[in-house]
């Protein structure tokens, strides 16, 4: 039977005379700071929920406080947790198709991840999702870039022999075929990894740039830019899907409001992020570096060749999702 989480607030006047409200409450779980976009976007839908006064609260347990940030959505799927920002892509493990939700070169710019999320690929990608009990309440994605501890990251040749994080399975594949050595994380381990010198290259999100303040630790920063985002992830809000269905029809439209609002949230900020993190890095005294066309090219190229092939030989179905994805324009 599905855990329900019930809370009882006492209110007790000063008289000794008391009333007691009861409220359903889900637990959120991210592993994000309380500046970061993602948590946000889930305040946003906590406190619309709550606006709307349907007996439902939203608890948020950010900073990896609840569960650890690649170990969510197992739990969400069990009916152990209720709702979650996560990086799909960190679920491959369980569904190997998730993995193209963050594919070298795959997404073009912000507007493009968009219609990502409206399209046939989404549609077969939340197939893959309700197989696990899992729902999407709200689609965002993040562009991000590099950094380099030592040096400028652009082009494929500058990963050569450097102790690299990828963010994916994906990038990993794309980056071992640059010739580096591969240390798996996740964004918020990378700080103390970049201090303690187990890596000296990393990507990751703008935002988690930021947020992580990595900008204490490298030398060199090369951000998405509106003509260049090499790196794009797939970051929704996801909720189990039978908690969702438990809930009444007045509950479930206040969270789908909720979530349409913070949906066009995310799309926005989503978009200032970069630039706002260049700013962040040049004001710590980070060198800012440019990937040129021919970088973008080369970084794609090797990917077709690693990455791309990789999904189509591993995942059932490989081809006709990479192709429902590329389909759109």
């Amino acid at each position: 039977m599905k855990m329900k989480f019930l809370t009882t607030v006492a209110m007790v006047a000063a008289m000794g005379i008391g009333s007691t409200a009861s409220a359903e409450e889900l637990r959120l779980s991210h592993q994000w700071s309380a500046q970061d976009i993602r948590n946000q976007v889930a305040q946003i839908v906590a406190d619309e929920v709550a606006a709307a006064d349907v007996d439902l609260e939203i608890k948020i347990f950010g900073s990896k406080s609840l569960f650890k940030p690649r170990e969510q959505y197992r739990p969400l799927s069990r009916g152990q947790l209720d709702m979650t920002v996560l990086p799909l892509s960190y679920a491959g493990g369980q569904q190997p198709a998730f993995n193209l939700t963050l594919m070298p070169g795959l997404v073009k710019n912000h507007d493009h991840a968009a219609r990502l999320s409206n399209s046939p690929y989404m549609e077969a990608l939340e197939e893959k999702m309700a197989e696990d009990d899992v729902m999407v309440l709200v689609h965002g994605y993040l562009a991000g870039g590099f950094v380099g501890k030592d040096k400028c990251i652009t082009g494929p040749a500058d990963v050569d022999g450097l102790q690299t994080r990828a963010a994916g399975k994906a990038f990993e594949q794309m980056l071992a075929g640059a010739n580096a050595s591969i240390t798996s994380m996740a964004s918020s381990e990378i700080y103390n990894a970049m201090q303690t010198g187990i890596l000296n290259a990393a990507n990751t999100s703008s935002s988690s740039f930021v947020s992580y303040r990595i900008y204490e630790q490298v030398a060199c920063y090369t951000p998405a830019t509106e003509d260049f985002a090499l790196w794009f992830m797939y970051q929704p809000l996801l909720m189990n899907k039978s908690t969702f269905e438990g809930l009444s029809a007045e509950q479930q439209a206040a969270l789908l409001a909720a979530s349409e609002k913070a949906e066009a949230f995310y799309l926005e900020e989503a978009k200032k992020q970069d630039a706002a993190s260049v700013e962040v890095f040049e004001n710590a005294g980070v060198e800012i570096a440019a990937m040129s066309a021919e970088d973008f090219e080369a970084w794609r190229a090797l990917a077709q060749e690693t990455s791309y092939k990789a999904f189509v030989a591993d995942v059932p179905n490989g081809q006709a999702l990479l192709d429902m994805a590329l389909a759109v324009e």
